[in-house]
């Protein structure tokens, strides 16, 4: 009997509170052998990452870390390069016609395998909030912890 992989599942939660997300997709990774090996033990971090579009209409990842691979040797992956996100072209021209806009920008949200083994990054087109939108997330929050508390004592 095979035993189950763990499930990956790596969230930027700062993103969220961060930005209003107004539209989401999901796209592939172009990766080297270290870099999904090191995806596999869960050593990644979406802190502080932002995707952009080039010149030449393809979409990147930047300040994305993923650990360098523990048995990995001279063919060691650098931790912090660009990464090549895998989007078809009607995907790409959204990104680019909405993150044009001024105060939006391309965020990733999540990064996770999917059951073929494939790393995908979940990214968003997202519109910076306010301090006084913040202020609103965190009283949202504390009130259904509040709401939660008292179903549960029931």
């Amino acid at each position: 009997m095979k035993a189950k992989p763990k499930e990956i599942n790596i969230k930027n939660r700062r993103a969220t509170f961060d930005y209003e997300i107004t539209e989401t997709f999901t796209a592939g990774l172009v990766l080297t052998g270290t870099e999904i090996k090191s995806i596999r033990e869960g050593h990644a971090s979406l802190v502080d990452t932002f995707c952009y579009i080039s010149s030449a209409g393809e979409v990147w990842v930047k300040n994305m870390n993923i650990a360098q691979y523990f048995y990995g040797t001279y063919n060691n992956h650098e931790a912090r390069r660009d990464r090549k996100l895998l989007l078809n072209r009607k995907e790409i021209a959204r990104l680019s016609k909405n993150g044009r806009d001024a105060g939006y920008t391309i965020v990733p949200l999540r990064l996770f395998i999917n059951d073929r083994g494939f790393a995908k990054l979940v990214i968003g087109i997202a519109r910076g909030k306010k301090e006084y939108d913040k202020r609103q997330s965190i009283k949202e929050r504390e009130d259904k912890r509040a709401l939660a508390r008292v179903m549960q004592k029931r």
